[in-house]
């Protein structure tokens, strides 16, 4: 299973340090063999080992159909249904082996490799699952689902037991490396429950993602801390009364191919954030546009730290938040709350920004004492 695939890999080397050029049609076509052995060695294994029949399959020859954007392309519609028939197929004909599928590779309509990016795996689990109707989707991590903030940071960080889609876009969006925000759409959009599971503790019971869940009395679900973030203040007095002053504004982001992460806005100003390397490629030429009608200030080494949770309390949460930066003598540069309504996020300096975290963290996820947990049994 292995060797026709080395055979092929040696060749493309081969080529590649003939011409001394890697393109990234040619990038992706190269970084797929790794996945495509993987599955071959693990289909192997579960049948040799473990003794369940299993079966590798290529994603592509499942179905997955994608654009020809290289290195991060996108799923095409037609996947669903191809995938669909393929499985009702396979299941026809009697073939009940454990599929073994690779994950973030698929084909263009030329027949070419294409990867589909960070988060490619999980989204290709999303992807099966909704063409699926599956009652749920795992995705396997090594932590135990997501958690109340990162624990390289905070280790009192406890599990969220559930979020809803757009609690765990935003966490993902600012910060939380678990999930791309990318790969839960397709199960959110069949309305299919994503749970988050722990490959070192398979009795944990991880982190269920649904469409809709009660809080309770907690008033957050979680905080993400996003660093190296540059602050732009732009003030003008045109923006008084004035129609278009803010179209204006990101026409001028727009046209540098710049996104912005957080933006909050008054009467005569403007204040966004853009991550480090927006900033440092494209600020020398932002800047002067802007200045042409506006006086502008940029201020890097600032943190976004973001708080995702029930904003229908957002008093009750901002007075606990002003409280614990008061008293640890935190400045906040900038406050936004995000149209989604499950989010506040602010900026503070970047060597602050941990010790906020933590400070934070204590208030609104008191510590507890864990429940010891029972010895894993693998299958």
């Amino acid at each position: 299973d292995i060797e026709p695939l080395l055979d092929e890999l040696q060749k493309l080397l081969t080529g590649i340090s003939l011409i001394k050029e890697l393109s990234p049609k040619t990038r992706d076509y190269l970084v797929s063999f790794g996945e495509r052995m993987s599955v071959r060695v693990f289909a192997r294994y579960m049948n040799d080992k473990v003794g369940v029949p299993a079966v590798f399959i290529d994603a592509f020859d499942l179905g997955m159909r994608t654009t020809d954007d290289y290195m991060n392309a996108e799923v095409d519609p037609k996947t669903y249904p191809l995938i669909k028939k393929n499985m009702e197929e396979r299941r026809a004909s009697g073939d009940l082996r454990l599929p073994v599928v690779t994950g973030f590779i698929g084909k263009d309509q030329g027949g070419n490799i294409t990867t589909l990016g960070r988060g490619g795996s999980d989204l290709t689990a999303s992807v099966i699952g909704a063409a699926l109707g599956v009652k749920e989707i795992q995705v396997w991590k090594d932590v135990d689902g997501i958690m109340t903030t990162d624990p390289r940071i905070v280790k009192a960080a406890q599990p969220v037991p559930s979020v809803s889609f757009e609690e765990a876009a935003e966490l993902a969006y600012f910060g939380a490396n678990i999930l791309h925000p990318l790969a839960i759409i397709p199960a959110m959009r069949s309305d299919l429950p994503v749970r988050v599971k722990n490959s070192y503790d398979a009795h944990h019971p991880g982190t269920l993602i649904v469409r809709e869940r009660h809080f309770g009395d907690r008033l957050l679900t979680a905080m993400t801390m996003k660093r190296n973030v540059t602050v732009v203040d732009i003030f003008s007095t045109r923006m008084l009364g004035q129609s278009g002053f803010l179209a204006e504004v990101f026409d001028v982001f727009r046209n540098n191919g710049v996104s912005v992460d957080v933006v909050a806005t008054s009467e005569v100003s403007i204040s966004l954030t853009l991550d480090q390397r927006q900033a440092a490629k494209h600020l020398d030429a932002i800047v002067p546009e802007l200045e042409k009608w506006s006086t502008v200030e940029v201020h890097s080494g600032k943190s976004i730290i973001s708080l995702v949770g029930n904003v229908t309390r957002s008093s009750e949460i901002l007075r606990k938040v002003f409280e614990t930066l008061s008293e640890n003598d935190i400045r906040v540069e900038m406050m936004s709350q995000g149209a989604s309504k499950v989010n506040i996020s602010f900026c503070v300096d970047d060597d602050l920004a941990v010790t906020c975290v933590n400070e934070l963290h204590s208030k609104f996820f008191p510590s507890v004492v864990p429940a010891a947990k029972p010895e894993a049994v693998f299958v």
